[in-house]
């Protein structure tokens, strides 16, 4: 990952330009072709350095209902019921974690009822029968920004 690769992923992060060509308007902004703003792009999503590019909403306000579930998977059963996880549209997020409580994912729904339609789909499904789900209730963090314009200048020092 050079210098450029980081201020694109620096802008990428501040949001893409709503307008009818926005990785043209993000080349423009880095100084580089269209082309290359994609070819950088999807050369950092297979390496794996983004993982997701899309929108970030604010479900609440848009009436939806989110929870955190956690669930309790046999360890050499996670892949197998992540994958039946990952197959909601309503799951943003899925994570295997440490602990009895070792995959987490957020669901987002219409309303509370579907949110439990869907977990109860996912027990049946899978055969997992402990499920926690933690409704949001408040806000705590909205936007995580990762500033990889540090590297360029703590390499200037040491050049």
């Amino acid at each position: 990952m050079d210098g450029l690769d980081r201020r694109l992923l620096d802008a990428l992060q501040k949001g893409l330009p709503l307008c009818s060509r926005p990785f043209a308007a993000l080349a423009e902004e880095l100084g580089i072709t269209e082309a290359e703003c994609l070819k950088r792009v999807a050369a950092l999503r297979e390496e794996g350095i983004i993982r997701r590019l899309g929108g970030v909403f604010n479900t609440r306000a848009m009436g939806f209902y989110s929870t955190l579930v956690a669930a309790v998977v046999p360890p050499g059963d996670l892949d197998r019921v992540a994958g039946v996880v990952n197959e909601y549209a309503e799951v943003t997020h899925n994570y295997a974690r440490e602990g009895p409580y070792n995959l987490w994912f957020t669901l987002v729904t219409e309303g509370e009822d579907d949110a439990q339609a869907i977990v109860e789909d996912i027990r049946l499904r899978t055969g997992v029968e402990e499920f926690y789900l933690m409704p949001a209730v408040r806000v705590f963090k909205i936007r995580t920004h990762f500033d990889f314009d540090w590297l360029d200048q703590e390499a200037a020092e040491y050049a």
